[in-house]
């Protein structure tokens, strides 16, 4: 089956990353490039953290994707430069994270290193403290509501 590059990234906004679900791997930056050559199929993927181990996870189920869709000759290429940063996200992206309890990044990467109180994602706190600087995965932190007494993890500014 013949796929324009435009209905191949359609179809990948399918693939989830497998530790925020809420999330697919287009909205979140990861999908680099798509690319149609002599009838293969090349897309590109950055890891979103150095030693990302959803990375095997994401391939096998971008190649289960399209081979459910009749698409074979697929390639995929991990590439790490530019490295992905958390600047990938849009505001409706990180609206997701919020809505899914996750805190998203900061914009202003002096407030990553300032170790500012994050908001709550739950209460809209700032009354917040650092528990741990990693959550269930590298790429987050783990953070507790003094207002609301929910714990939350926080994207870290990458």
């Amino acid at each position: 089956m013949n796929q324009s590059e435009e209905e191949i990234l359609r179809l990948l906004e399918n693939v989830f990353d497998p530790e925020i679900p809420v999330l697919n791997i287009v909205e979140m930056g990861i999908v680099r490039s798509v690319n149609i050559v002599q009838n293969e199929y090349r897309i590109e993927i950055t890891p979103t953290y150095s030693g990302c181990p959803a990375m095997h996870t994401i391939e096998k189920d971008i190649l289960d994707l399209l081979n459910s869709h009749g698409i074979k000759n697929v390639k995929i290429k991990r590439i790490y430069s530019p490295a992905w940063t958390t600047d990938c996200f849009s505001e409706s992206t990180k609206t997701k994270l919020k809505e899914y309890g996750i805190a998203p990044p900061v914009i202003n990467i002096k407030e990553e290193f300032l170790k500012i109180n994050r908001t709550c994602p739950f209460c809209d706190s700032d009354k917040t403290k650092t528990i741990s600087e990693f959550g269930s995965t590298s790429c987050k932190s783990l953070h507790y509501c003094d207002d609301c007494r929910q714990p939350f993890e926080y994207f870290k500014c990458i």
